[in-house]
């Protein structure tokens, strides 16, 4: 019998898909004394784990000068809400890297959509993978350019 069928982690329902790099918001459930309140910390995911319990996420926050890391398991029900507030753009697993840098230097790039992705979601390219001359005339000729270059 292993430990991982033992112990069966529920996921929590709060929890929506993160990465490294992402700038999240969360509201946790803190208890002192004898009442509970709603804290909130909005930070950089610096890494996530997974494994058996359901892993944690590290967000890191520098506050008047000071670096302030927060790890969370995925499955605590402590967790009121995580929210996404920008995706950015890195290419590592694993940031630690960011605690060495100046709150500017450690900015990250915005992660963008493929502009295709987005005509696709938006319904403007049709099933046969043309463009629809009305959404490309809104969008302006650098969008029509983009979705050329993939076809």
């Amino acid at each position: 019998m292993s430990v991982n069928s033992t112990n069966q982690v529920k996921a929590n329902p709060n929890m929506p898909q993160i990465s490294p790099g992402d700038t999240v918001r969360v509201s946790f459930k803190v208890k002192e004394a004898n009442r509970e309140r709603v804290q909130t910390l909005l930070g950089l995911v610096v890494r996530i784990r997974k494994g058996s319990g359901g892993g944690k996420f590290t967000v890191r926050r520098v506050t008047y000068g000071v670096g302030v890391e927060h790890t969370f398991p995925f499955a605590s029900p402590f967790l009121e809400k995580v929210e996404v507030v920008r995706h950015g753009k890195v290419r590592r697993a694993k940031l630690y890297y960011i605690r060495r840098l100046s709150a500017k230097e450690a900015r990250l790039k915005e992660r963008r959509e493929r502009m295709v992705e987005k005509l696709a979601v938006e319904g403007a390219i049709d099933e046969e993978g043309g463009i629809e001359e009305a959404v490309s005339e809104e969008l302006g000729e650098v969008a029509l350019e983009e979705a050329e270059k993939v076809e």
